[in-house]
């Protein structure tokens, strides 16, 4: 039996102007039992839920891309450049977390999501220019990851193809099947009513990073094992194997690349209000982003230095499918179904965010799509169908994978959303917050030191754009709409 309700999150009806939900007369607010200070429902989060979700965030596809990135920089400024992001993000998520709450960092208003801590701290312009990079750069990854999860279907698929034929058959397999594939899987994930309720997928998903990363470790030092030497250079690719402006966009790309690598600040807010205090949420982020950032670091390091290590200038562009570790192909199979299985937690990770904010929105200005039908599901709770929002994701999922299928470049896509994110999102807006939270005072060594930081990012940022911009021209000269074959 299908029972119509409507939803009750009690966040919702305090964005309505209404008084918090209550249960037989006793207000939500005073049963400390099931609510938290603001009448939502008792958060749970931990530090290790907490890391999960950040390691999902972080450790996605931009790892397979550094031993390029590596390969156009060089032993001297790849490492220089990997260690530079990863101090910056630990540095502004540490600003940033301290957003989550305005005022005392214990009982102070609640920001829900990114765009929320701007509005209530800065207001004005930046409002509306946070919202427009933060949730095109949220889509802009959606669509980033439709890329990298087919490009990984279709490398099983081809090494599958080479080692039955033994090499004889070209092998040449088309993007979209498995583009389409990976979107119909999103389509019924992304049912997951909220950002709370993607834990156990964060778990898993954060679980297969680490599987697809340590093969490509183990692959790498195998590989210059067998070779008994380290390739590469100090300057990365040399002028004369490449043209000037080559290498020029090539290093731009390259920061793109890690950059995107450690993007995670436009989802920060939202994985930080799902966690249970005390201790104070700032703490426990603080907690799990050095935990996480450091586990990240070490694997980028030793996936990044080991992939150049056994490649050299000649990298693949994306590690486990470039066909240097042909063999053994069943191990490569392996890394690139955990690659799957990770983009798909990862996918909902940086959409629910968005998600959230199109729902909210419907709801003030349409309080009728919060209708929900209970569905029985023997032998587990029912499920609340919302009818507004199984409309809305799917068409997002589908609209996100058409897009997809039009731009299948993988490390263009990667370095471009990189450059994007980067500065305003993870180091522009978390310091004029600060600075505004903190009243730190102008001209003060803090302020310039923040500024100077500021501005360096902007341009690291602007170069990496540029490159990215570049090199997706180049490809689009010789590509033809829904027809890219691997």
């Amino acid at each position: 039996m299908v029972e119509k309700s409507s939803r009750t999150n009690l966040s919702h009806h305090q964005d309505f102007g209404m008084e918090p939900y209550s249960i037989d007369g006793v207000s939500s607010q005073t049963n400390s039992k099931f609510y938290d200070d603001d009448g939502h429902v008792k958060r749970t989060g931990t530090v290790w839920t907490t890391s999960s979700h950040i390691i999902t965030a972080v450790v996605g596809s931009g790892v397979l891309s550094l031993a390029w990135a590596m390969a156009q920089m060089g032993w001297v400024a790849g490492p220089a450049v990997m260690i530079f992001f990863s101090v910056v993000t630990l540095y502004t998520t540490s600003l940033l977390a301290d957003c989550y709450r305005c005022g005392d960092p214990v009982t102070g208003k609640r920001n829900y999501t990114f765009m929320d801590a701007v509005q209530s701290i800065l207001g004005g312009y930046y409002d509306a220019f946070c919202g427009v990079v933060q949730y095109s750069n949220l889509y802009g990854t959606a669509v980033g990851y439709t890329i990298a999860a087919s490009i990984s279907m279709m490398a099983i698929k081809r090494s599958n193809c080479f080692h039955s034929s033994g090499g004889k058959s070209p092998c040449q397999v088309s993007s979209n099947p498995y583009m389409i594939g990976f979107g119909i899987i999103q389509i019924l994930f992304s049912q997951i009513p909220d950002f709370h309720e993607t834990w156990w997928l964060s778990i898993v998903a954060a679980i297969m990073s680490f599987v697809y990363s340590t093969i490509g470790l183990a692959l790498g030092i195998a590989k210059v094992a067998e070779m008994g030497t380290f390739k590469g250079s100090l300057t990365g690719v040399r002028i004369g194997t490449v043209t000037e402006a080559t290498k020029v966009w090539g290093v731009f790309q390259g920061l793109g690349d890690i950059a995107f690598a450690y993007s995670y600040s436009q989802i920060l807010i939202e994985i930080q209000d799902t966690i249970k205090s005390p201790p104070s949420e700032a703490k426990t982020m603080k907690k799990s982003a050095k935990i996480s950032i450091g586990v990240t670091t070490t694997f980028y390091m030793l996936c990044g230095f080991m992939g150049y290590a056994a490649f050299g200038d000649s990298a693949p562009g994306n590690l486990l499918t470039g066909f240097g570790f042909f063999n053994p192909y069943w191990l490569i199979d392996i890394a690139n179904a955990a690659i799957v299985i990770h983009l798909v937690g990862a996918y909902q990770v940086y959409a629910q965010p968005l998600f959230a904010f199109v729902e909210k929105w419907a709801s003030k200005r349409w309080p009728e799509v919060e209708t929900e039908y209970k569905i029985p599901i023997p032998g587990f709770s029912p499920y609340n169908l919302s009818p507004f929002r199984l409309v809305w994701r799917t068409v997002f999922v589908i609209i996100t994978t058409f897009v997809a299928m039009l731009i299948p470049f993988f490390n263009d896509v990667l370095g471009l959303l990189g450059a994007l994110g980067f500065w305003p999102l993870s180091v522009f807006l978390p310091v004029q917050m600060s600075i505004k939270q903190k009243r730190t005072p102008r001209w003060s060594g803090r302020w310039i030191g923040m500024q100077i930081l500021s501005v360096v990012c902007f341009i690291v940022s602007v170069a990496a754009a540029v490159g990215s911009v570049a090199s997706i021209v180049l490809d689009l000269q010789k590509y033809k709409p829904f027809h890219v074959d691997y």
